[in-house]
């Protein structure tokens, strides 16, 4: 069985995760230490939640969140404006075979998380946990 079909539907490798995880280290740092010359993109708190790698590492996909979730097309914006610069930064930083191609998208797990907490929450779940109460199991 090759490789590329034993890993066909499955998770993301240990590679991937390890790459992914070194971008989103150096992108936090270059944003939070104002590397970028881009006085809009500077005043932004911007946290980069998780990064995802295609299996070839040539694709980045950024997931980022504003401090407080305002401003989320216009971060989106300056980061793509400077995509080549932050894509630069990443390279000084990074020895990598292929400098990946940086994608930016709003990180949505606090939204989801929220949502969920909301449901949780709800009369009905409530209603169905204590008619559950019974000790069955």
């Amino acid at each position: 069985m090759s490789k590329k079909s034993f890993n066909s539907g499955a998770g993301p490798s240990q590679r991937q995760l390890r790459v992914g995880e070194l971008i989103r280290r150096t992108l936090s740092d270059v944003l939070n230490q104002g590397d970028v010359h881009d006085p809009d993109l500077n005043r932004m708190s911007i946290t980069v939640g998780e990064v995802r790698t295609s299996p070839d590492l040539r694709v980045a996909t950024v997931f980022v969140l504003p401090l407080g979730g305002e401003g989320r097309d216009a971060a989106i914006e300056a980061l793509n404006r400077n995509r080549g610069e932050l894509r630069r930064q990443l390279n000084r930083s990074l020895t990598l075979k292929h400098s990946p191609e940086l994608r930016f998208a709003i990180d949505e797990t606090f939204d989801r998380m929220d949502e969920t907490r909301r449901l949780l929450e709800s009369d009905e779940v409530q209603r169905d946990l204590e008619d559950g109460d019974d000790g069955a199991v």
